[in-house]
């Protein structure tokens, strides 16, 4: 069935407009967008929507999702994910490899794929290891990844020590066109750590993680770049000094580019008073100084991208002391309006904010997509920009709950998300009917 989008407010990030457009989709494609008011009924079964007073953008792009499976589905499994994500407003997702087993073979990427076509929700794209077994010893064999269906190689949370394959790995990945996404954090200045290194620690006790230890890794990798003259994604950038780092490496035309996640720019190390175990991330939430930084890279494009981290562990690893509690929070849900909340603040307009969460990701990726023109897959998220509500338990559609926003006030939301046209996402539930 054709769709009909009438009177919606069209963001479109490549042209870097907004506009008040229609918009037809037709078997799966933008076929034609209009002036308001001015399109003429079609004799074929068409579905409209009233998207007047919403913003109507790109299917939104995360480009470092944990989906857990294979392996912790009590955590996560590619079904409950895509769930969260279409719920989200997101129309593709890039999924990390630290499963088990561990996507460093084209079996477990072939898997992750099947899994997804299963779901059928959203496009699901894997990141593959770059070492294997996530060990840092030997790489993964690059070529047979890519033609298993991997775009990107990570050893994200196992950050990759060693200098000399970390420089191999930036060139084999370069010559079979995958993204090198880099966690940068030295392990050994950041051992037994659990929060940023700061003023909060020493007040409640618990050792820090110094900002450092990000900085080093950061420099490292950029260096790394300038060397081979290949390019390099720093994931989860937390701290002024990576900020630092790589809008001077950018200004030399070095080959970097960058993320941060919601939380980043959104909380700072006072949340993790009271020990709440779902503020405990790693990278950990930095100073209000690091935050504010954040935010000023994000405006000044040194920051390209914000993508979730979506991290999703059960009671068993977060309802425990602060110690012993697993790094990471659920994000799938929650950043778009967090993102629209920059946009509120007037730190970015809203076609950065919708750039850095669609064109950019699909750009550094490699994929199709990213903007609303014509003739390109219907890949489209309606917002309603200025809803306000309470963000609950009872909303959450991954399978694990571990996030610090939980009954905050949220203002925004994905209200329909329309992937390769078929509505995903409407009115507060998955559509199954298709």
């Amino acid at each position: 069935m054709a769709i009909l989008i009438r009177g919606g407010i069209v963001v479109s990030p490549f042209r870097e407009k907004v506009e008040k457009k229609d918009i037809l989709i037709e078997k799966g494609i933008i076929s034609k967008t209009y002036d308001p008011n001015t399109f003429k009924d079609s004799k074929d079964r068409l579905k409209e929507i009233n998207a007047e007073g919403k913003l109507v953008v790109p299917g939104l792009v995360d480009m470092h999702v944990h989906l857990r499976e294979p392996g912790y589905e009590y955590k996560e499994t590619i079904l409950t994910g895509s769930m969260a994500a279409v719920a989200g407003g997101f129309t593709k997702i890039c999924c990390m490899p630290n499963t088990n087993p561990i996507n460093d073979n084209s079996s477990v990427t072939e898997f992750i794929i099947s899994q997804a076509k299963k779901a059928n929700l959203l496009e699901v794209y894997p990141i593959a290891s770059i070492t294997v077994g996530q060990e840092g010893k030997r790489l993964t064999e690059f070529g047979d990844l890519k033609e298993a269906g991997a775009i990107g190689v990570s050893d994200d949370g196992r950050p990759l020590v060693n200098s000399e394959l970390m420089r191999r790995a930036l060139e084999y990945a370069s010559y079979h066109s995958l993204t090198v996404i880099s966690h940068c954090e030295d392990l050994y200045l950041s051992d037994n750590g659990h929060m940023h290194e700061g003023e909060i620690s020493t007040k409640i006790g618990l050792r820090g993680i110094p900002s450092e230890s990000e900085e080093i890794m950061v420099f490292r990798d950029v260096m790394l770049a300038k060397l081979t003259h290949c390019h390099i994604h720093i994931a989860h950038v937390s701290t002024k000094g990576a900020v630092e780092i790589i809008k001077r490496a950018k200004e030399e035309g070095i080959p970097v580019t960058a993320e941060t996640a919601p939380h980043y720019f959104s909380l700072d190390h006072r949340a993790v008073i009271g020990y709440d175990t779902n503020a405990k991330v790693n990278p950990p939430l930095r100073s209000e100084e690091d935050r504010e930084s954040i935010k000023k890279a994000l405006k000044e494009d040194i920051i390209d991208v914000i993508a979730t981290d979506h991290a999703p562990h059960s009671p068993l690893e977060k309802d425990l002391e602060f110690e012993n509690a697993a790094f990471g929070m659920i994000g799938l849900q929650t950043a778009l309006p967090l993102t629209l909340s920059l946009v509120h603040e007037g730190v970015l307009d809203i076609v950065q904010a919708i750039k850095k969460l669609s064109l950019n990701p699909c750009k550094i990726m490699g994929l199709d997509g990213g903007d609303i023109r014509e003739g390109v897959r219907a890949d489209i998220t309606i917002v309603d920009h200025q809803i306000e509500y309470v963000f609950n338990k009872d909303m959450i559609l991954s399978k694990s709950k571990n996030t610090p926003f939980l009954n905050k006030k949220m203002q925004g939301m994905a209200i329909i998300t329309i992937s390769g046209g078929r509505i995903v996402w409407e009115k507060g539930r998955i559509n199954t009917d298709h």
